[in-house]
C-alpha cells in the first residue's frame, strides 16, 4: 500500500490544485511587488503589476529571474520579509565572487521539512524507520532539508553529514539504519566499502534510499540497488527554491512528483523564453508561491527536462518531472559541486597561464572525476620536471580553494591542446548521466 505524508494535497484534483495554485500565485505576486525592489522594478519594466495576474494562466506575463540576478542582488536585494522575521539562511556550493544565498522563516522551513518528509514517506519511510542523512550539512542544504524531513516524520535520525565511510557503515548496523539519504555517488562508494570490509547486504537494515544533488543513472541505480540491498529514489531541489524536496520520486520510480501546492512549474524553450506544451523537451522554471522571505517568480533552473500529468499508479496527482537531460548553460555538477569552466580559467589567469585548457570529466566506479589540462608557454614547459610537478601541485591547491573539489591537473607541452576556428571545445564530458 502507498505511504502519503499529506495525501489530501498529494492526490488533490487537478482543478482544486489549480484553484489553489491561482489563489497563492496572486497573493505571492503582490507579497514580492510591493517588498521587493529588485523584482518590482523587474515588473515595472515590462510593464506588469500585480493587477495583471488573475491566475496561473498570468503567470507568461511576469519576467524570469536568473542566477545572474540573485548574485546583481545579494545579499539582501531579493528579501521580501524583515532580517528580524528571518531564522536561516543556506547557500550554494561551488561558486566565485558573490554566492547564492537564501533566507528562510519559520514558516518556509515548516515547509520545506515538509516537501522532504513527503520524500522520505514516498519511499516507505514511517515513525518506525532509522533515518541516516549522510549528505553535506552547514550551508549546503542536503542535510539540513532531509534532516529536518526525516524529524518530521518520526524516524531516528543519524546526522551524519559526509565522510569517514567506514563509521558510516559502522552506526547503519549499529543502529540498524533502514534509510539512507546522500549523493549516489556516496552510496555507491559505501556499497563498495560494504563490500571491501567482507560484508553484503544482508548484514546491514537499509531498505531505501533517497538520492539526489547530481546526475544519475538508471544503471547506477540498479548498482546501487543492487550493493546495499535497497530501493533507490531520486529527489530533486535548489537552494535558490528551498532545497531538496521541490521534487521526489514514488514506487513508480519513474520521474519525480512536484509539490505544486509550494512550486508552480513551466518548460520553457531556453533560446526564447517561449512557455512549452506538456511532453516537450525544455528548460525548467519554477516560481514558488509559498515561501515568505525568498520567494522566487519564475527562476529559470538552467535544467533541461519534461513535466508529465500521465496517471502515476501511486495515486498521486503532482505532476511529474523527468530526471535533469542537461543543462542549458556550461555548468557542471561534479560530485555534487556547481562548477563552472570561467571559474577555472579565471585560476589560470592569476597563476599566468594562458587561457589554453581542456576541462575532462568522467565518472569512474561511480565517482565522479575532473582532470584539467593547461597548455605551458615556452618558458615554463623548460623547467624541470620536479618543476612542473610543483606547479602542477600548487595549480590543483588554487583550484580546489576556488571550487572545493580537488582536479587533477596535468600540465602539457606548448601547442598541445587542438585550436578552433570557433567556439573553443573547453570541456568534455564523458560521463553517460542521460538516456
Amino acid at each position: 500500500m502507498e505511504n502519503y505524508w499529506n495525501k489530501e494535497i498529494e492526490c488533490m484534483p487537478r482543478e482544486d490544485m489549480k484553484k489553489l495554485q491561482d489563489e497563492r500565485l496572486v497573493a505571492q505576486v503582490k507579497h514580492v511587488y510591493e517588498n521587493v525592489p529588485y523584482y518590482k522594478k523587474l515588473m515595472d519594466e515590462k510593464g506588469v503589476t500585480p493587477d495583471d495576474i488573475k491566475s496561473t494562466d498570468d503567470l507568461h506575463k511576469l519576467p524570469f529571474l536568473t542566477k545572474a540576478d540573485l548574485r546583481d542582488a545579494y545579499p539582501y536585494g531579493l528579501l521580501a520579509m524583515p532580517l528580524s522575521e528571518c531564522v536561516r539562511i543556506q547557500s550554494t556550493s561551488g561558486t566565485t565572487g558573490r554566492r547564492v544565498v537564501a533566507f528562510y522563516t519559520q514558516h518556509d522551513v515548516d515547509l520545506w521539512e515538509d516537501c522532504c518528509a513527503r520524500a522520505i514517506t514516498a519511499a516507505g519511510g514511517t515513525k518506525d524507520d532509522v533515518c541516516q542523512v549522510a549528505y553535506g550539512y552547514g550551508l549546503f542544504t542536503g542535510g539540513p532539508g532531509l534532516n529536518g524531513g526525516s524529524h518530521k516524520v518520526g524516524c531516528l535520525t543519524l546526522p551524519m553529514s559526509s565522510g569517514n565511510t567506514e563509521r558510516q557503515i559502522q552506526f547503519m548496523r549499529d543502529l540498524n539504519a533502514t534509510i539512507l539519504c546522500c549523493t549516489p555517488s556516496y552510496a555507491a562508494y559505501i556499497g563498495e566499502t560494504l563490500k571491501e570490509m567482507g560484508l553484503t547486504p544482508d548484514d546491514i537494515k537499509l531498505k531505501a534510499g533517497i538520492f539526489g544533488a547530481e546526475p544519475w543513472t538508471e544503471e547506477m541505480r540498479r548498482e546501487i540497488e543492487k550493493s546495499l540491498g535497497i530501493k533507490a529514489y531520486d529527489i530533486y531541489g535548489l537552494t535558490e527554491t528551498s532545497g531538496p524536496g521541490v521534487a521526489f520520486e514514488c514506487c513508480e520510480q519513474s520521474g519525480m512528483h512536484i509539490n505544486e501546492d509550494n512550486f508552480i512549474a513551466e518548460i520553457i524553450d531556453p533560446d526564447t523564453g517561449e512557455v512549452l506544451p506538456e511532453g516537450s523537451k525544455g528548460e525548467l522554471v519554477f516560481t514558488s508561491i509559498t515561501k515568505e522571505a525568498f520567494p522566487l517568480l519564475r527562476y529559470r533552473t538552467r535544467d533541461i527536462c519534461v513535466l508529465s500529468r500521465k496517471k502515476c499508479s501511486c495515486g498521486r496527482t503532482l505532476i511529474k518531472m523527468t530526471k535533469p537531460m542537461g543543462r542549458s548553460d556550461d555548468m557542471l555538477i561534479i560530485r555534487g559541486v556547481n562548477v563552472f569552466p570561467s571559474q577555472i580559467e579565471t585560476v589560470l589567469l592569476e597563476q599566468g597561464y594562458a587561457p589554453n585548457y581542456q576541462i575532462e570529466v568522467d565518472r569512474v566506479n561511480n565517482s565522479d572525476t575532473l582532470d584539467v589540462y593547461v597548455e605551458m608557454n615556452e618558458e615554463q614547459f623548460t623547467d624541470t620536471v620536479k618543476g612542473i610537478q610543483d606547479k602542477e601541485k600548487s595549480l590543483t591547491a588554487a583550484i580546489k580553494q576556488i571550487l572545493g573539489i580537488s582536479p587533477k591537473v596535468h600540465l602539457v607541452s606548448p601547442k598541445t591542446i587542438a585550436r578552433s576556428e570557433g567556439k573553443a571545445v573547453r570541456v568534455i564530458d564523458k560521463r553517460k548521466l542521460h538516456d
